[in-house]
């Protein structure tokens, strides 16, 4: 009995041994990113904040997306978000430097990292706000809806770093349209043409 007991122990250990090295090999960061690849926009398919309060605005979202298009270099991109909320838009614009898989934005108080993820077609990016203080983990994909196992291993993720469980978007939500006069760089545009008319 006692012989049973000592086996049924190294037999569990190996197991608890790699339960953080899953977690390790599910959270690890993109080596490096072809910001070729980003070209475009990504439609939001679930994602996950660690702030309770915030995780109830992000389950009310109908929909949201992120868009990312070239600058002058291949490492200055521009960055694009919106959200549909209560059937309203609302959009976002940065301009930032991708260094490796991360960059900052928002007066670099919002570090963005992406996150290794076995979709095909999705990119991972996880939010450090505030040094800490708040994180959001969003999964994109060019899909509007991906496979089951494919959210399973977003949910074994988001259980990894200890967060609510994902909110997952509708995918028959409608997608806001791409900005034009919403966008504060488009409004400038027309003020000058109007001054100059």
């Amino acid at each position: 009995m006692l012989l049973l007991c000592a086996i049924a122990l190294l037999c569990s250990m190996p197991v608890s041994l790699s339960a953080p090295l899953a977690c390790e090999d599910l959270l690890r960061p993109l080596g490096q990113l072809d910001p070729r690849h980003l070209e475009g926009r990504w439609a939001m398919v679930a994602g996950s904040l660690s702030h309770p309060p915030f995780m109830e605005r992000l389950r009310s979202r109908e929909s949201a997306t992120a868009s990312f298009s070239s600058n002058t270099s291949e490492t200055s991109i521009s960055f694009r978000r919106s959200m549909r909320l209560d059937d309203e838009c609302h959009y976002a614009s940065y301009n930032i430097s991708v260094e490796g898989s991360s960059f900052t934005f928002d007066n670099r108080s919002i570090n963005t990292t992406f996150t290794h993820t076995s979709c095909r077609d999705c990119i991972l990016l996880s939010f450090d706000v505030e040094s800490g203080k708040r994180q959001h983990f969003y999964l994109f994909s060019r899909r509007r809806q991906l496979e089951q196992e494919e959210i399973e291993e977003f949910t074994a993720q988001v259980e990894c770093l200890k967060m609510p469980p994902p909110a997952v978007m509708d995918p028959t939500k409608e997608l806001c349209p791409d900005e034009t006069a919403s966008d504060p760089a488009a409004r400038n545009e027309e003020k000058t043409k109007g001054q100059r008319s």
